[in-house]
């Protein structure tokens, strides 16, 4: 039986995945069937790590407003915090406090002292 030399498709489909996988080192870079799998197993971590990316900068903003609240004594906890800024409809996300709390913690005074002035407001018993 003599050899079939195969065609230019193969070849393409192979020097595209090798492209993929230039950086990569050793066998992960030469033999095709690794290539293969080192190529589906990148895409699926790609795909996995911008979820993961997400969840562990909502962390980080949440650790940033803790740390400025507990810090400058406006309230004793992140909870009872965001709770009330839900309560008293003062909405802002977590990426924007996160910002104020860095960069303008005056801001951050004046958002307590409104939450605080509407609690006071609507306890205050001379005006029922």
């Amino acid at each position: 039986m003599t050899r079939v030399i195969r065609g230019y498709i193969a070849r393409r489909r192979r020097t595209k995945m090798r492209s993929f996988v230039s950086s990569f080192r050793g066998a992960h870079s030469k033999c095709i069937r690794i290539i293969a799998q080192q190529q589906i197993r990148a895409l699926f971590s790609s795909h996995r790590d911008r979820d993961k990316k997400k969840i562990n900068f909502r962390r980080l903003w949440i650790t940033r407003i803790n740390a400025a609240i507990r810090e400058t004594k406006i309230y004793y906890s992140y909870s009872k915090f965001i709770h009330d800024l839900y309560k008293r409809q003062l909405i802002f996300n977590r990426k924007i406090l996160a910002q104020i709390a860095i960069l303008n913690r005056n801001c951050l005074y004046r958002i307590s002292d409104e939450i605080i002035k509407k609690d006071d407001w609507k306890e205050s018993p001379e005006l029922i």
